[in-house]
């Protein structure tokens, strides 16, 4: 079982983290007394169909499985929700790469990343290179604040484009529903989210004063810039992003790499500046 092909941004996002993590595995052949993990969130089903006639590609899991040179990781950990797609992973594992350590469950990728931060902090002489590419908003803050302090290097997909912003309607007029789903995500309270994309004036009419309410322009990027400064809170260090586009120029997702590591963002911003077009 394939998954539908997501446009060459889904090209894009696979090759950054598979060169990421080659160069990962570089530096940390040079320490044998670490063990790493490689841990993915939304791991799929392996294969990815093609696009318009082309053949079937293996996705991130299967690609970052591939890596020998100059070592693969000690253990590899996917968690998928969907079942049919963690049935379709576990197979192609056990076919192609049945001598790896390697675990495949169902379970939400929260539960699973904060199990893997207890597992690091219980075990220091492990490192953890994470892929979390969710289907939406599905990224708890309270998850990521799990990871503080750790040795964890984490690439994220945030829909921006495609989430957050289409919660914050032009008129301010939030449902309970979507401020506690903006919240969650964000890890903020809706009048801290009000304050960073709204702004309220009071103005004279001829019935008395109003208030005219104004959402920010370039609310998505400014969502971008958001998360990326929350993650500044929780990691050392984090990465440009990698915007990712639709055919109709509009941002969908902002793709980012959060570390306690220099070298690892410095390696990020090297692999997504002068290949992929930012």
């Amino acid at each position: 079982m394939g998954q539908q092909f997501g446009g060459d941004w889904t090209d894009r996002k696979m090759k950054i983290v598979v060169e990421y993590a080659k160069a990962y595995l570089t530096i940390m052949a040079n320490y044998p007394l670490l063990k790493t993990i490689y841990f993915d969130g939304f791991a799929g089903s392996g294969i990815i169909d093609g696009d318009k006639g082309e053949e079937a590609k293996k996705g991130t899991a299967l690609q970052i499985m591939d890596i020998t040179s100059p070592k693969p990781f000690d253990m590899y950990y996917f968690v998928e929700v969907n079942d049919d797609y963690k049935c379709a992973l576990d197979n192609q594992i056990k076919l192609h790469y049945s001598a790896r350590e390697a675990h495949v469950v169902k379970d939400d990728c929260n539960n699973k990343l904060k199990a893997l931060g207890k597992f690091l902090a219980a075990n220091p002489r492990y490192r953890a290179l994470a892929f979390i590419d969710p289907y939406g908003m599905d990224v708890q803050w309270s998850t990521i604040e799990v990871l503080k302090g750790l040795g964890v290097d984490l690439w994220i997909l945030v829909p921006t484009g495609v989430g957050a912003n289409r919660l914050l309607k032009v008129d301010g007029e939030i449902s309970d529903g979507w401020y506690c789903a903006l919240e969650t995500f964000l890890g903020l309270s809706r009048t801290e989210i009000d304050k960073r994309f709204y702004r309220r004036d009071t103005v004279q009419t001829l019935f008395g004063e109003e208030t005219v309410v104004t959402k920010e322009k370039q609310a998505i990027q400014k969502l971008g810039v958001l998360y990326a400064e929350r993650l500044g809170e929780i990691f050392k260090f984090v990465s440009d992003p990698f915007i990712m586009k639709n055919s109709m120029n509009s941002i969908m997702y902002h793709f980012m790499m959060a570390t306690n590591n220099a070298a690892g963002v410095k390696i990020a911003n090297d692999v997504i500046k002068p290949k992929y077009g930012q």
